[in-house]
């Protein structure tokens, strides 16, 4: 099925699902039973992107220096949450709130992705003791968000990520 993303691409999050039936040639019902909420759209869309930013950060894993493997790997999920509109809003998904049936099945496997990235920058003394994956997603998420309507959201997404990448230096 690629009508959803092409709808969640041209529409982000709030994409109708009815249009998304009319453009299938199929009932509302239909593609409700397919994503009975509209988390399950986004989560849908985002799949192989998620895994592709999961396999991305397991083939940074172990390379070059912490720090530098990280902020790649954290730059990669910022561009794709800038290019892909909903891919934020579907890692924002509070998994304990609207849907408590299911685990985030965007935001989960990124933070276990990124885990052993942070936790060799931590150790490394190049990020600071605390910060979480799930911190430096929810930074992400906001960047995007913040710029989704920018006239060039991918320029103040990566000038707003360079702000936050300053703040994450260890306090001397």
């Amino acid at each position: 099925m690629c009508w959803p993303e092409e709808q969640v691409a041209a529409h982000g999050a709030s994409a109708s699902l009815e249009q998304i039936a009319r453009i299938a040639g199929v009932g509302s019902a239909t593609v409700r039973r397919h994503f009975p909420t509209r988390q399950a759209l986004l989560e849908a869309v985002s799949r192989k992107q998620i895994e592709a930013l999961c396999a991305r950060a397991h083939d940074l894993t172990g390379a070059g220096e912490a720090r530098s493997a990280l902020l790649e790997w954290l730059t990669d999920v910022v561009n794709y949450c800038v290019r892909a509109r909903g891919l934020a809003v579907a890692l924002a998904h509070d998994a304990a709130g609207s849907d408590p049936v299911h685990d985030n099945a965007c935001s989960a496997p990124l933070e276990e992705a990124g885990k052993p990235l942070l936790r060799r920058a931590i150790q490394d003394g190049a990020v600071t003791k605390g910060v979480t994956v799930a911190d430096l997603i929810a930074l992400i998420v906001g960047i995007a968000l913040a710029t989704e309507h920018h006239p060039d959201p991918a320029a103040q997404a990566e000038r707003l990520f360079g702000l936050t990448v300053a703040g994450l230096n260890p306090q001397s």
